[in-house]
């Protein structure tokens, strides 16, 4: 039996993790969940999955969560430091708190070995080279959870990757892949987060309105896979059907299809390298009827630009670009920016910000808080 661990278990990812889970419970056990703040959420799944603890991030919830988790037999624990201790020791984690905060808690269970499962973008984005020197040096085993990430994996060898001509990630284009600029302007938060396919938390489904998120993940698969940086392309894909592709020199093209739903990824890195069962049903093609491509428009949709300007300057751009769009995209939440400006003031900090390559986890903590100080600072500016 596996032992498992959720880092993010009351988020999008993390409920996905334990449905299937639960599904399969004489294959699996759960021995840790964490969430920030979502007391309730947390103590339910606990209970629910027979977890021996629960870890919720912020300290002050944690007289909460041991009251909710009384005569349970579940452990409780709050802080920081408890959701790094969380996370090392399980056989299987699945790594799903968004943004870098779940950075250390990433380092902790590569550092312990096993097999970690990136669902976050922000630990590869923004220490990718600490990462997988990490995985190296503990014998952990990376496994890509994006559904992006995983497509490649399952059509790509990494052994022979001189047998690639390319990868190509697929993008839906988000709810705004029609509009103009000028109507993207006055884009609220209610419609940044109505994504068209795809079902995710509020952070994730600004990044795909903004395409940030497939500029992320552009610069994750360069951390992934070992193949060079130009020969990774961004297709939108409306459908969102096929979620990636491996061109190979001979001329074939491998790709991965699916439905639109988080446990399908998941579910291969559960089981991987066998496969389990999953609800989903099995793809209708005839009802599909027809599966559309169309390049992206890097003019409306500038993030895309300032990921790959990024990934080619390399050292601390990365994390730079991450944590400015954190800060970016929680003002537009807050209504405090307008749609357009999260990729200006990303624009803005990467260029009045370039500090020296980090070579530790807590130089890239560093330069995250910097960035992110500038960050604010530019959208105070923005909104005076």
């Amino acid at each position: 039996m596996k032992t498992v661990t959720v880092l993010g278990a009351t988020g999008s990812v993390g409920s996905s993790t334990l449905d299937l889970v639960e599904r399969a419970s004489d294959r699996f056990r759960i021995r840790a969940l964490t969430a920030n703040c979502d007391v309730s959420g947390l103590a339910a799944a606990a209970i629910r999955t027979r977890a021996e603890l629960a870890v919720v991030a912020d300290p002050a919830c944690l007289p909460a969560l041991e009251a909710a988790l009384a005569g349970t037999g579940v452990r409780a624990a709050g802080g920081r430091a408890a959701v790094i201790d969380a996370a090392a020791g399980a056989d299987w984690t699945m790594a799903a708190i968004v943004g870098c905060a779940g950075l250390e808690p990433v380092m902790a269970a590569v550092e312990a070995g096993g097999t970690v499962v990136l669902a976050n973008k922000e630990p590869l984005v923004s220490a990718g080279d600490l990462v997988t020197a990490a995985a190296r040096r503990s014998g952990a085993t990376l496994l890509p959870a994006d559904s992006e990430h995983n497509a490649i994996f399952q059509c790509m060898d990494a052994a022979r990757p001189e047998g690639v001509r390319r990868i190509v990630l697929t993008a839906s284009g988000g709810p705004f892949r029609d509009w103009s600029l000028d109507a993207m302007a006055c884009v609220t938060p209610e419609q940044a987060v109505a994504h068209p396919n795809w079902s995710m938390g509020a952070k994730i489904s600004v990044d795909s309105a903004t395409m940030m998120n497939k500029g992320l993940e552009l610069i994750e698969a360069a951390r992934l896979f070992p193949i060079s940086t130009d020969r990774i392309e961004i297709v939108i894909h409306r459908q969102s059907v096929i979620h990636s592709l491996v061109d190979h020199v001979d001329g074939s093209m491998l790709a991965q299809l699916g439905p639109s739903d988080m446990r399908v990824p998941i579910a291969h890195c559960l089981a991987w390298p066998d496969r389990m069962t999953t609800p989903m049903p099995p793809l209708d093609l005839v009802a599909l009827g027809r599966l559309d491509f169309e390049a992206p428009d890097e003019a409306r949709f500038p993030a895309l630009r300032l990921a790959r300007e990024a990934l080619v300057a390399g050292g601390a751009a990365p994390a730079i670009l991450n944590a400015a769009n954190e800060i970016a995209v929680a003002a537009f939440l807050d209504r405090r920016i307008g749609f357009l400006e999260i990729a200006a003031i990303v624009a803005d900090t990467l260029a009045g910000f370039v500090p020296p390559t980090p070579e530790t986890i807590d130089a890239v903590l560093a330069i995250d808080a910097e960035a992110r100080g500038l960050a604010a600072e530019r959208v105070k500016d923005g909104a005076a």
